[in-house]
């Protein structure tokens, strides 16, 4: 199947296609942005760093954050690596919730078993109240921080996650939130109670591949993981106390960020309210079809960002994506790199397959799918 002529139902591993302008952008900035910002004085250095700065303050200004404590990551996991292992790799006890992400899981399953961390996992209830006393049940005096999703990648499930933020506050401990569903969907900032935001440019804000942000509240430092060039204090060995230099040292992808601005643009044009109704509608009218078949619907009757998860009766969901893609549609079957989410799911041996559509997506497009789908059951 030519690329070209599939349908992209899998958003929610990276939006395709772009927008214009962030294709423009990044083509712009390999023909006109030849130097490495911040690393000289000369003008293709500062007009590079100039470039970067401009995307920094649009970034800041997105999610609330002050300039300085806007850092750019490769991706989403390396953000949320950074900041895991920065406020926990010196010991402590960290609260993680039953939908996290391999990005989240991964780390701190490494950290229990090599810096003495302890970690406990917070089941989520249909009840906000009940998932949040549950959570400050498990909060200890060793406690450093709760992390969590904002929205699942598996089902899109939103999670509390204002009355996290208010309850770290409340015990004085870090909330780090991995945004990497809901930024650019729905309007999450610093001022919710988050620490750190942790987000990749390639899903919802539109930007490239190779993108991503690890936004700060300013309130909790972290010691680094990765040390080497960042520009600021050069002639020193120790590294840069100075913040945004400090989380990133060596060079910016700097194409990939001024498209990740040019995505931020596109979403600001368009309101996040309005990518999410229209996105939304297109997983109501795709679920209302799919229950009328034989299949089964995760988290249906949940608030979700625009995400439906489903299993068809009697094939595995790696059987059903291979065959939908035969078809010329791209959804997601498997995991999902999603290993504690699916096991709350009861989903563990199966996994699911995963729908989720972007702002370019059509009713016509879901109605095909809808249509194949019908073939092959």
């Amino acid at each position: 199947m030519n690329g070209r002529n599939v349908i992209n139902f899998d958003n929610s591993a990276g939006t395709y296609p772009k927008p214009a302008a962030v294709r423009q952008a990044v083509a712009g900035a390999l023909q006109k942005v030849g130097g490495n910002p911040g690393r000289g004085g000369h003008a293709l250095s500062m007009k590079a760093a100039q470039q970067i700065y401009e995307v920094r303050r649009r970034a800041a200004q997105f999610f609330g954050a002050e300039i300085e404590n806007t850092a750019f990551a490769p991706n989403c996991t390396y953000a949320l690596n950074m900041v895991i292992k920065g406020l926990m790799q010196y010991g402590g006890h960290i609260i993680i919730s039953c939908y996290e992400h391999n990005s989240v899981s991964r780390p701190v399953y490494a950290l229990t078993k090599n810096s003495g961390v302890k970690c406990s996992i917070a089941k989520i209830y249909d009840d906000t109240g009940q998932t949040i006393a549950e959570m400050e049940k498990l909060i200890r005096r060793d406690t450093l921080c709760i992390c969590c999703t904002a929205a699942s990648n598996v089902t899109g499930r939103i999670l509390p996650y204002r009355e996290i933020g208010e309850l770290a506050r409340r015990h004085g401990i870090a909330f780090v939130c991995d945004c990497a569903q809901a930024a650019g969907v729905i309007p999450v900032s610093i001022d919710d109670g988050i620490s750190f935001i942790c987000t990749s440019g390639q899903k919802g804000l539109y930007g490239p591949s190779g993108t991503g942000l690890l936004i700060s509240s300013g309130e909790f430092a972290l010691s680094t993981i990765i040390e080497g060039g960042t520009g600021a204090t050069s002639g020193e060995l120790v590294q840069t106390p100075y913040m945004p230099e400090k989380l990133e040292s060596g060079t910016l992808n700097t194409a990939g960020l001024i498209g990740l601005g040019a995505g931020l643009d596109f979403i600001k044009s368009k309101g996040i309210e309005n990518i999410r109704s229209h996105e939304a509608a297109l997983c109501g009218y795709f679920q209302r079809e799919l229950q009328k078949l034989d299949v089964h619907i995760y988290d249906a009757d949940k608030e979700r960002v625009p995400i439906v998860a489903f299993n068809i009766n009697g094939m595995t969901s790696e059987e059903t994506a291979a065959k939908l893609s035969e078809g010329g549609f791209a959804l997601r079957g498997g995991m999902h790199c999603a290993a504690l989410a699916h096991e709350a799911l009861g989903t563990s041996g199966s996994g699911a397959v995963r729908f989720s559509p972007s702002v370019f997506s059509t009713r016509q497009q879901v109605s095909a799918l809808i249509a194949y789908i019908r073939t092959i059951m």
